[in-house]
Protein backbone atom coordinates (compact mmCIF):
# COMPACT_ATOMS: atom_id res chain seq x y z
CA UNK A 1 0.00 0.00 0.00
CA UNK A 2 1.31 3.34 -1.00
CA UNK A 3 2.48 5.69 1.78
CA UNK A 4 -0.84 8.42 2.08
CA UNK A 5 -1.05 10.50 -1.60
CA UNK A 6 1.52 8.68 -3.26
CA UNK A 7 0.44 7.66 -6.57
CA UNK A 8 2.26 4.79 -8.47
CA UNK A 9 2.46 4.20 -12.31
CA UNK A 10 4.19 1.33 -13.91
CA UNK A 11 5.02 2.06 -17.73
CA UNK A 12 7.61 0.63 -20.58
CA UNK A 13 9.09 2.36 -23.28
CA UNK A 14 9.44 4.90 -24.57
CA UNK A 15 6.53 6.48 -23.09
CA UNK A 16 7.91 5.59 -19.85
CA UNK A 17 10.59 8.08 -19.60
CA UNK A 18 9.23 11.31 -20.34
CA UNK A 19 11.62 13.26 -18.58
CA UNK A 20 14.83 12.04 -18.28
CA UNK A 21 15.98 15.04 -16.42
CA UNK A 22 13.61 14.28 -13.95
CA UNK A 23 15.13 11.06 -13.33
CA UNK A 24 18.57 12.29 -13.67
CA UNK A 25 18.10 15.10 -10.88
CA UNK A 26 16.55 12.74 -8.64
CA UNK A 27 19.52 9.89 -9.23
CA UNK A 28 21.81 12.68 -8.94
CA UNK A 29 20.52 13.59 -5.19
CA UNK A 30 20.20 10.38 -4.23
CA UNK A 31 24.16 10.04 -5.38
CA UNK A 32 24.92 12.94 -3.91
CA UNK A 33 24.07 11.12 -0.40
CA UNK A 34 26.33 8.54 1.64
CA UNK A 35 27.31 5.64 0.56
CA UNK A 36 27.23 7.19 -2.31
CA UNK A 37 29.41 10.32 -1.80
CA UNK A 38 32.38 9.10 -2.04
CA UNK A 39 31.93 8.02 -5.64
CA UNK A 40 30.87 11.39 -7.38
CA UNK A 41 30.50 10.11 -10.65
CA UNK A 42 27.83 8.07 -9.97
CA UNK A 43 24.97 10.24 -11.31
CA UNK A 44 27.11 11.21 -14.55
CA UNK A 45 26.90 7.63 -14.95
CA UNK A 46 23.25 6.97 -14.92
CA UNK A 47 22.76 9.23 -16.91
CA UNK A 48 24.60 7.31 -19.84
CA UNK A 49 22.79 4.05 -18.64
CA UNK A 50 19.44 5.27 -18.65
CA UNK A 51 20.18 6.64 -22.15
CA UNK A 52 21.34 2.66 -22.86
CA UNK A 53 18.61 1.18 -20.58
CA UNK A 54 15.39 2.97 -21.76
CA UNK A 55 16.28 1.85 -25.53
CA UNK A 56 16.46 -1.89 -24.35
CA UNK A 57 13.58 -4.25 -25.39
CA UNK A 58 11.25 -4.76 -21.75
CA UNK A 59 12.46 -1.97 -20.62
CA UNK A 60 9.90 -1.15 -17.52
CA UNK A 61 9.67 2.47 -15.27
CA UNK A 62 8.03 2.40 -12.08
CA UNK A 63 7.19 6.07 -10.52
CA UNK A 64 6.33 7.26 -7.20
CA UNK A 65 4.87 10.66 -7.01
CA UNK A 66 3.13 12.89 -4.61
CA UNK A 67 0.73 15.03 -6.88
CA UNK A 68 3.44 15.96 -9.68
CA UNK A 69 6.67 15.65 -7.70
CA UNK A 70 8.72 12.47 -8.03
CA UNK A 71 9.40 11.05 -5.10
CA UNK A 72 11.06 7.80 -6.19
CA UNK A 73 11.42 5.23 -8.96
CA UNK A 74 12.55 2.11 -10.26
CA UNK A 75 13.72 0.91 -13.45
CA UNK A 76 14.94 -2.18 -15.21
CA UNK A 77 15.10 -4.23 -18.26
CA UNK A 78 15.26 -8.29 -19.09
CA UNK A 79 18.80 -9.26 -19.82
CA UNK A 80 19.85 -10.20 -22.81
CA UNK A 81 21.82 -13.28 -23.78
CA UNK A 82 24.75 -11.65 -24.83
CA UNK A 83 24.86 -9.54 -21.53
CA UNK A 84 28.00 -8.26 -19.50
CA UNK A 85 25.98 -8.27 -16.49
CA UNK A 86 28.02 -11.32 -15.14
CA UNK A 87 31.35 -10.28 -16.14
CA UNK A 88 33.35 -8.41 -13.72
CA UNK A 89 32.40 -11.01 -11.06
CA UNK A 90 35.33 -10.55 -8.33
CA UNK A 91 35.00 -14.51 -7.80
CA UNK A 92 33.57 -16.39 -10.76
CA UNK A 93 30.40 -18.16 -10.40
CA UNK A 94 29.36 -21.32 -12.54
CA UNK A 95 27.36 -21.21 -16.05
CA UNK A 96 24.23 -22.39 -14.38
CA UNK A 97 23.99 -19.12 -12.68
CA UNK A 98 25.31 -16.84 -14.86
CA UNK A 99 24.08 -17.89 -18.33
CA UNK A 100 21.36 -16.35 -19.78
CA UNK A 101 18.58 -17.31 -22.35
CA UNK A 102 15.50 -14.66 -23.39
CA UNK A 103 12.93 -14.69 -20.42
CA UNK A 104 15.30 -15.99 -17.99
CA UNK A 105 16.51 -12.52 -15.85
CA UNK A 106 15.12 -9.11 -15.22
CA UNK A 107 17.94 -6.67 -13.72
CA UNK A 108 16.50 -4.32 -10.88
CA UNK A 109 19.19 -1.35 -12.55
CA UNK A 110 17.56 1.33 -9.81
CA UNK A 111 15.76 1.89 -7.24
CA UNK A 112 15.69 5.12 -5.07
CA UNK A 113 13.70 7.53 -3.22
CA UNK A 114 13.93 10.79 -2.02
CA UNK A 115 15.67 10.96 1.73
CA UNK A 116 12.32 12.80 2.76
CA UNK A 117 10.12 10.05 1.95
CA UNK A 118 12.07 6.73 3.07
CA UNK A 119 10.52 4.46 5.33
CA UNK A 120 6.97 5.24 4.52
CA UNK A 121 6.99 1.84 2.21
CA UNK A 122 7.80 3.64 -1.34
CA UNK A 123 10.30 1.68 -1.74
CA UNK A 124 9.35 -1.67 -1.26
CA UNK A 125 5.65 -0.36 -3.27
CA UNK A 126 8.21 0.66 -5.87
CA UNK A 127 10.10 -2.64 -6.23
CA UNK A 128 6.85 -4.90 -6.09
CA UNK A 129 5.36 -3.27 -8.62
CA UNK A 130 8.20 -2.79 -10.85
CA UNK A 131 8.73 -6.84 -10.05
CA UNK A 132 4.86 -7.84 -10.18
CA UNK A 133 4.02 -9.86 -13.20
CA UNK A 134 7.21 -10.35 -14.46
CA UNK A 135 7.63 -13.30 -16.72
CA UNK A 136 11.05 -13.98 -16.01
CA UNK A 137 12.69 -16.90 -13.91
CA UNK A 138 14.18 -14.82 -11.65
CA UNK A 139 15.99 -10.76 -11.08
CA UNK A 140 18.93 -9.79 -9.89
CA UNK A 141 20.17 -6.45 -8.84
CA UNK A 142 23.45 -4.65 -7.26
CA UNK A 143 24.16 -3.02 -4.22
CA UNK A 144 26.90 -1.23 -2.12
CA UNK A 145 27.96 -3.38 0.95
CA UNK A 146 28.26 0.06 2.72
CA UNK A 147 24.39 0.69 2.06
CA UNK A 148 23.33 -0.61 5.31
CA UNK A 149 19.37 0.26 4.64
CA UNK A 150 19.49 -1.26 1.37
CA UNK A 151 20.97 -4.43 2.41
CA UNK A 152 18.37 -5.06 4.83
CA UNK A 153 15.49 -4.26 2.49
CA UNK A 154 17.31 -6.64 0.01
CA UNK A 155 17.15 -9.60 2.70
CA UNK A 156 13.28 -8.44 3.76
CA UNK A 157 12.65 -8.83 0.38
CA UNK A 158 13.86 -12.17 -0.57
CA UNK A 159 16.96 -11.40 -2.30
CA UNK A 160 20.33 -13.02 -2.07
CA UNK A 161 23.86 -12.05 -2.57
CA UNK A 162 25.62 -14.40 -4.87
CA UNK A 163 28.79 -12.62 -5.73
CA UNK A 164 30.32 -9.55 -5.74
CA UNK A 165 31.32 -7.08 -9.00
CA UNK A 166 33.67 -4.28 -9.50
CA UNK A 167 34.63 -2.80 -12.81
CA UNK A 168 38.31 -3.82 -13.56
CA UNK A 169 39.16 -0.94 -15.73
CA UNK A 170 37.77 1.90 -13.57
CA UNK A 171 39.36 1.86 -10.55
CA UNK A 172 36.50 4.64 -9.46
CA UNK A 173 33.84 2.18 -9.99
CA UNK A 174 32.43 0.75 -6.67
CA UNK A 175 32.41 -3.02 -5.27
CA UNK A 176 28.92 -3.77 -5.50
CA UNK A 177 27.02 -6.98 -4.28
CA UNK A 178 25.38 -8.67 -7.06
CA UNK A 179 21.57 -10.11 -5.47
CA UNK A 180 19.28 -12.63 -7.12
CA UNK A 181 15.97 -13.59 -6.00
CA UNK A 182 13.10 -16.03 -7.53
CA UNK A 183 10.04 -14.36 -8.85
CA UNK A 184 6.95 -15.90 -8.15
CA UNK A 185 5.14 -15.43 -11.98
CA UNK A 186 8.57 -17.03 -13.64
CA UNK A 187 8.10 -20.15 -15.16
CA UNK A 188 11.65 -21.64 -13.29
Amino acid sequence: MPAPEITLQLGARPEAVRDAGELQELAAEVYAAPPYRQSEPDAARFAGRLAVQQRQPGFALAEARHGGYLVGFALGMPLRPSTSWWRDLTTPLPDEVTTERPGRTFALAELVVRAAWRRQGIGQDLHDLILSGRREERATATVRPAAAAAQRAARDWGWQKVARTQDPEDPAAPVLDVLVRTLPGGRA
